[in-house]
C-alpha cells in the first residue's frame, strides 16, 4: 500500500491551504464527486453510483494515508456496494417483484437497523483499537458502521438512509476537523442540510411500502 501512495505522490501535493492546512488534489476531487453524487441521489438519478465509486476509491487514499483506517476501510466497502447499488436502481426489485421506487422500512425493519449499529460499533471499535494505530478507534467506528447502513438503504430506496446520512455526517465532521481535512469538513456540513433536502426531495416521489 506504501508503494501505491508513493506512486501516487502528485496527487497528494497542495492544491492550496484552508487554516493552515494543506488541501491535496485528491480531496479537492474526491469533494467535488462527492457533491455531484448527493445531488444525482436527491434526484434519483443513476449517475450517483458512478460518481460514488470513484469518489470513494479517492477518498480511501486519502483516509489510508492519513491513518483513519475504519474511514479508508469504509471507502472501499463503498466503492462493492457502489457497483451493488448501480445495479439496484437499475435492475433490483421490491419483494412483490416490482421495480424499486422510493419507499419507508417497516417499524421492526427499522429497530433491527438501530440494534446492528449498536452492535456493530463497539465491535468494530474494539478491533480498531487492538490492531491498529488509529488514534481514535472508537470515533473512526461509529461512522463507518453507521454508513454501512446507510448505503444500504440508499441502493434499496429508502427514504430512512437520509436520517442515517444526516447523523453521519454530523458526526464526521468533527472527526475530519481532528484530522485537519478541512475541505473534506466542509463536504460533510453541506452534506447535513443536503441531508435534510434530500429526504425532503424523497417525501415527495414516496411510495406506499
Amino acid at each position: 500500500m506504501d508503494a501505491l501512495l508513493q506512486s501516487l505522490q502528485p496527487l497528494f501535493a497542495p492544491a492550496f491551504q484552508v487554516l493552515g492546512s494543506p488541501i491535496s488534489w485528491t480531496e479537492l476531487l474526491a469533494f467535488s464527486l462527492a457533491i455531484w453524487m448527493v445531488v444525482c441521489n436527491m434526484r434519483v438519478h443513476v449517475l450517483a453510483w458512478p460518481l460514488a465509486l470513484t469518489s470513494s476509491l479517492l477518498y480511501f487514499l486519502l483516509f489510508w494515508s492519513g491513518k483513519l483506517y475504519g474511514e479508508a476501510a469504509l471507502q472501499l466497502v463503498f466503492a462493492a456496494l457502489a457497483i451493488w447499488g448501480w445495479w439496484q436502481w437499475l435492475r433490483g426489485r421490491d419483494q412483490q417483484g416490482h421495480a424499486l421506487k422510493v419507499r419507508v422500512m417497516s417499524a421492526r425493519a427499522r429497530w433491527m437497523a438501530l440494534s446492528a449499529v449498536l452492535l456493530a460499533w463497539p465491535l468494530l471499535g474494539l478491533w480498531l483499537d487492538r490492531q491498529t494505530d488509529s488514534s481514535v478507534p472508537y470515533w473512526d467506528a461509529f461512522p463507518t458502521v453507521a454508513s454501512l447502513l446507510g448505503q444500504y438503504l440508499l441502493g434499496r430506496k429508502y427514504q430512512e438512509n437520509w436520517g442515517v446520512w444526516l447523523l453521519v455526517n454530523a458526526v464526521s465532521v468533527s472527526l475530519f476537523a481532528y484530522k485537519g481535512y478541512w475541505l473534506t469538513v466542509l463536504l460533510y456540513a453541506v452534506f447535513i442540510p443536503m441531508s435534510v433536502a434530500g429526504w425532503r426531495a424523497w417525501q415527495r416521489q414516496l411510495q406506499p411500502a
